[in-house]
């Protein structure tokens, strides 16, 4: 009789025959890339996710409409906050003008959502589905006209050149009157409708619950988005030339191109934060697209943690739920005004904060929230063995 190779590989002790005998060794190893660059890579984070997500939507019928309203407004500061790491955190670009380009996607918003005819400029659009999209794209397109000028610069200059578009967006958008409305005065937000179906108090529960779940569905598409992106050789790119640009350049990567692409990326989602804050607001004004709306960003993303999608979600999280705490200062302490004419007020204290939590987490903690997780997770994961 003929030995066939089945026979031959069964007879060596200790290995498996068949298919449905799997190699002996230590479970969770990697055995191809794929594994390895995987979203989601162990089943511990598959079901971590999975568990926060069920708990965000839990919270649609736990929680009061208010606090619905700020989680929601979260998750919108969270998708800029994500934009502006992709820019800053993954390519290594400074940038200090995201209010720039969170104000031109409110305003893109608000004329396509506004009523035609009316004192405002207004086009009717209220489907979201097309004035979100719109409004990153405008933004979009802004970026990538800033970023061949920004792509010159590099580290301090590159700071001021994109600070500049700040105060250049406050005065254009003060002293249009047709779109926004002026300083003090404004303009309020349609409806917003899905495939027909008006976000409102007539709906399937109030109109903050059905914010609260459209917000958090966009914020898993686009932070998803970004995650892959960084997973991509696009984010690798980025890595290369925030890690040290020349030998990017050196090793064949095209600075301007990625510079502009990335600027573009983070621009986009700029602009549909903004286009999502207006919607949930229900109201913008000129001045709320200032310097300081930049630096809350700057704060989310360094509080949260620097080139980390979940971090810049953890950031926009803390500063979000910061703000009501601050606010209700004017009634805990009597030095502290709600006035804005008078000195300390609530928003002079807030910038202070922000600038003291910065300074705190870059001196302890440079990774920001994301790297006291990490810490966290290290230490169970070698407990009881942690040194």
């Amino acid at each position: 009789m003929t030995e066939t190779r089945a026979t031959r590989t069964a007879a060596v002790p200790g290995m498996p025959t068949g298919r449905s005998r799997r190699p002996r060794g230590r479970p969770l190893l990697y055995t191809g890339y794929g594994q390895d660059t995987a979203l989601l890579d162990t089943p511990a984070k598959k079901a971590g996710t999975a568990l926060l997500v069920l708990l965000a939507l839990a919270l649609t019928v736990v929680l009061a409409d208010r606090s619905l309203e700020v989680l929601a407004g979260a998750y919108v500061l969270a998708i800029g906050a994500i934009g502006l790491n992709i820019v800053t955190g993954y390519a290594g670009q400074v940038s200090l003008g995201h209010a720039f380009f969170v104000a031109i996607g409110a305003y893109t918003a608000a004329a396509l959502s506004g009523p035609p005819g009316g004192e405002r400029l207004g086009f009717g659009v209220t489907e979201i589905w097309i004035w979100l999209p719109a409004a990153g794209l405008v933004a979009a397109v802004s970026g990538v006209l800033v970023a061949p000028l920004a792509s010159r610069l590099r580290g301090l200059y590159l700071a001021v050149v994109t600070l500049g578009l700040v105060f250049l967006g406050e005065h254009v958008f003060k002293e249009w009157d047709h779109l926004t409305g002026g300083p003090g005065v404004g303009r309020e937000a349609a409806v917003p409708t899905l495939l027909g179906y008006p976000l409102d108090e007539n709906g399937a529960g109030t109109k903050e619950q059905q914010l609260y779940v459209l917000m958090l569905v966009l914020l898993i598409a686009f932070a998803q988005a970004a995650r892959n992106l960084a997973r991509s050789r696009i984010g690798r790119a980025f890595a290369a030339i925030r890690d040290r640009d020349i030998a990017a350049a050196v090793i064949g990567v095209p600075l301007t191109r990625y510079k502009v692409m990335a600027f573009g990326i983070s621009s986009f989602y700029a602009g549909c934060a903004g286009a999502l804050f207006y919607s949930i607001s229900g109201y913008v004004d000129p001045g709320s697209f200032n310097l300081l709306l930049s630096v809350q960003f700057i704060a989310m993303v360094l509080i949260g943690g620097v080139a980390t999608v979940s971090g810049a979600i953890a950031g926009a999280l803390f500063i979000s739920l910061l703000q009501p705490i601050t606010r209700a200062l004017p009634g805990l302490l009597p030095i502290v005004s709600a006035d804005t004419t008078v000195t300390p007020n609530v928003f002079q204290v807030e910038t202070v904060l922000y600038g003291l939590l910065i300074i705190l987490f870059l001196v302890f903690e440079p990774r920001g929230l994301f790297g006291v997780w990490i810490r966290v997770r290290a230490y169970w994961k070698s407990w009881p063995f942690s040194y």
